[in-house]
C-alpha cells in the first residue's frame, strides 16, 4: 500500500536544483465535450494556467499532448507525445515525461507532473513532494481532503523502464496500482479557508458545471 506522510515541511525551504516538470495534457476530455486544455477561465487556456502555475516551481516546462496545442501568445513550451500506443491512460503521459526528463535533464532524480484542469493546486507543490522523497526511486504524490491525487507527482526517472514494463500489461493501466507497487509516499496538502468557505486547491474540472464553479471560485482566490 502507498505509504501516507503529513507533509510538516518548512515553507520557505527550496531544493537546491528544481525538478523538471510536465504538465498532462493527453486526456480525452469526454464528460467535458470539447478539449480541457482548450478551455477558457478567466480569460485563459487551462493549459496555460496550468503551465504558468507550474513553471516557477520546476527546472524546465514541457507539456505532454497527442496533438496540436493551444498556448497564449508569447508562450511557447515543448510538446511531448505519448511514447507508447493507443489510449493507455495517464500512466503513458508520465512515462513519456520520465523520458523527456531523461533526455532533457540527465541529472535529475524525479520529473514532476500536474493536469491542466485542476488551475488551483498549490504553489509550493514541486518542493514540498520533494521533501517526501527519501530515495532516488520513491514516487511521491499528492492527496487532500477530497482524496488521492495521483497525477500530481514526482515520479523517479529510474522507472522508466520499469514503467514501460508495467504499462505493456493491459490490466495494469491504474495509477494507484502503479502506486501501491512501488510504495509511493502520499504528502497531505490542507484546505484552504476562504471568505466563502473551506476550499480544496485541486479542485478538478471536468463538466461545463464544474467550469462555472471555478469561475465563481476564481473570483474569490483572486481577489
Amino acid at each position: 500500500m502507498a505509504q501516507a506522510t503529513q507533509d510538516r515541511t518548512d515553507r520557505t525551504r527550496r531544493p537546491p536544483e528544481r525538478p523538471p516538470g510536465v504538465v498532462l495534457a493527453g486526456g480525452l476530455s469526454t464528460r467535458m465535450g470539447q478539449d480541457k486544455a482548450r478551455v477558457r477561465l478567466g480569460g485563459a487556456t487551462l493549459l496555460s494556467r496550468a503551465c504558468r502555475r507550474l513553471a516557477p516551481q520546476v527546472g524546465a516546462l514541457a507539456v505532454n499532448a497527442n496533438g496540436p496545442i493551444l498556448m497564449e501568445p508569447g508562450e511557447e513550451v515543448p510538446v511531448v507525445a505519448d511514447a507508447e500506443p493507443g489510449r493507455l491512460g495517464p500512466l503513458a503521459g508520465i512515462l513519456a515525461a520520465m523520458r523527456h526528463a531523461r533526455a532533457v535533464a540527465p541529472a535529475a532524480s524525479h520529473v514532476a507532473t500536474v493536469p491542466t484542469d485542476s488551475p488551483f493546486y498549490p504553489a509550493d507543490l514541486v518542493d514540498r513532494l520533494a521533501a517526501a522523497v527519501d530515495r532516488d526511486e520513491r514516487i511521491a504524490v499528492a492527496c487532500s481532503a477530497s482524496g488521492l491525487h495521483p497525477v500530481f507527482g514526482l515520479w523517479p526517472v529510474a522507472l522508466a523502464d520499469d514503467l514501460a514494463d508495467w504499462l505493456a500489461d493491459v490490466g495494469a493501466l491504474r495509477v494507484r496500482s502503479y502506486l501501491n507497487r512501488h510504495g509511493a509516499r502520499e504528502v497531505l496538502f490542507p484546505s484552504v479557508e476562504t471568505a466563502k468557505g473551506i476550499f480544496d486547491p485541486f479542485f478538478n474540472i471536468n463538466t461545463p458545471d464544474d467550469l462555472d464553479e471555478a469561475e465563481r471560485w476564481l473570483w474569490i482566490l483572486e481577489r
